[in-house]
């Protein structure tokens, strides 16, 4: 009998299942679009496809896989597995776990994408041998996870970690919550893409109104990456602004909850690691107390692409011990 267990990244676009081994080796992996247009059930019927395919690809036979863990997005109860909002694939009280479960005959545990990302980054990657992190992961919006003695932390109402709703600046920009200054509104790629997108407008020149061709084109965290490479002064400006308040948000949790790593990830910080994280640290070193500083790590994440497929794996096992 085989020891494998799949791992689920669930994207608005989309969708990764992943055959992972014992030694979190990916054996395989199939990806497909979400489509979530076509309806809940519809996308997963599609995902128990992709679990096969990927069954069938690793050359294993499905009675030798265990469970299925999966990152899916929006606020959702973990025990019960249903997803209880989530805009991007206009989902409400979608029961994901026990549908796939059904569909698949296998048991499917699962989880908030980033505390997925997080858990996998805690137990594979940065956050080896900690005890309490933290993960924060900048990209569109700026999702958190925490890690509080070894195990994820939910809250009473299943929505702990939502560090991009950390007010830095009152009557700040508007962010997506409704509210005023957030985090997210302030140093996401959207809110980075925002203030540029003003200045291309007032026509401030900058090597992205080429790269975005008259800013006709979104701007990508690999395009920020290109403008930084040429010391493009308009995109260095407005990031200096963003990496300013992320530092001040992960000091802010410092000072709070005292964690042994902070480990920040995402689509933004992959793309300009060795422009963020010096920038950061120097925000944070300033707004930290010395006290709640000491000893705690700013690192980057490590697992790239692979932190929701492998963290999804890792949720699996966890929660199989416990069943």
């Amino acid at each position: 009998m085989g020891d494998y267990v799949v791992g689920v990244d669930m994207g608005g676009t989309n969708v990764v299942a992943a055959i992972v081994d014992s030694e979190n080796q990916v054996l395989s992996r199939k990806k497909i679009s979400t489509d979530a247009e076509d309806g809940a059930e519809v996308t997963i019927s599609r995902i128990a496809d992709a679990v096969r395919e990927a069954i069938g690809k690793a050359a294993i036979q499905p009675e030798e896989v265990r469970a299925v863990g999966i990152g899916a997005p929006g606020p959702l109860d973990p025990e019960t597995g249903v997803v209880i909002f989530a805009p991007n694939l206009k989902w409400n009280n979608v029961p994901l776990g026990g549908t796939l479960g059904q569909n698949l005959g296998i048991p499917v545990f699962v989880e908030n994408d980033v505390n997925v990302g997080t858990l996998g980054e805690y137990e594979l990657g940065a956050g080896r041998g900690a005890r309490y992190v933290v993960g924060m992961f900048v990209g569109t919006g700026i999702g958190g996870g925490i890690i509080l003695d070894g195990e994820l932390y939910h809250g009473p109402s299943k929505v702990a970690g939502e560090v991009g709703h950390i007010i830095i600046k009152v009557g700040g920009a508007r962010c997506g919550c409704g509210n005023r200054g957030c985090l997210e509104a302030l140093a996401s790629r959207t809110a980075i893409q925002r203030e540029l997108e003003k200045r291309l407008k007032r026509g401030e020149k900058t090597l992205l109104a080429e790269l975005t061709n008259g800013g006709k084109k979104r701007i990508k965290s690999g395009m920020l990456a290109k403008a930084v490479a040429t010391g493009d002064e308009v995109t260095l400006r407005v990031l200096k602004r963003a990496t300013k308040y992320l530092g001040i948000g992960v000091a802010s949790i410092i000072n709070f909850m005292n964690p042994e790593v902070v480990i920040l990830g995402g689509g933004v910080i992959e793309a300009l690691e060795d422009y963020y994280m010096p920038r950061v640290q120097k925000v944070v070193e300033k707004y930290a107390m010395p006290q709640s500083m000491s000893g705690v790590r700013i690192v980057s994440a490590q697992l790239g692409d692979d932190a929701g497929i492998l963290g999804a794996a890792v949720l699996a096992r966890r929660r199989l011990a416990e069943s």
